[in-house]
């Protein structure tokens, strides 16, 4: 696999990830395109900021070879990034709403 198919992995589990939290959790449901959204930058936001520590795709493929320990590391990090986005955007909306009122 190259570093583009892992990155478009890694989001794709992300998306799964907040679309299955706005399953299980109704309250912090945004409907299947707003979690797609969510999981999509939660994904991106999480594997760019801890990615430095050595599961990012250019660390998976390093020198021309496979390492899938640190892919399965990433996707954990992805599926979760997913899912604290829509749990996360969730609690700020209903803080706005409530300074709102």
């Amino acid at each position: 696999m190259t570093e583009t198919l892992i990155s478009l992995v890694s989001i794709l589990i992300g998306i799964i990830g907040a679309n299955i939290t706005g399953f299980i959790f109704k309250k912090y449901s945004f409907g299947v395109t707003g979690n797609t959204i969510a999981g999509v930058f939660g994904s991106i936001f999480l594997i760019k900021s801890f990615g430095r520590l050595g599961f990012n795709p250019l660390f998976i493929m390093q020198n021309g070879t496979f390492n899938t320990s640190l892919l399965i590391i990433n996707c954990i990090v992805s599926f979760f990034g997913g899912s604290f986005a829509v749990i996360l955007i969730s609690m700020l909306k209903s803080k706005m709403n409530n300074n709102n009122g």
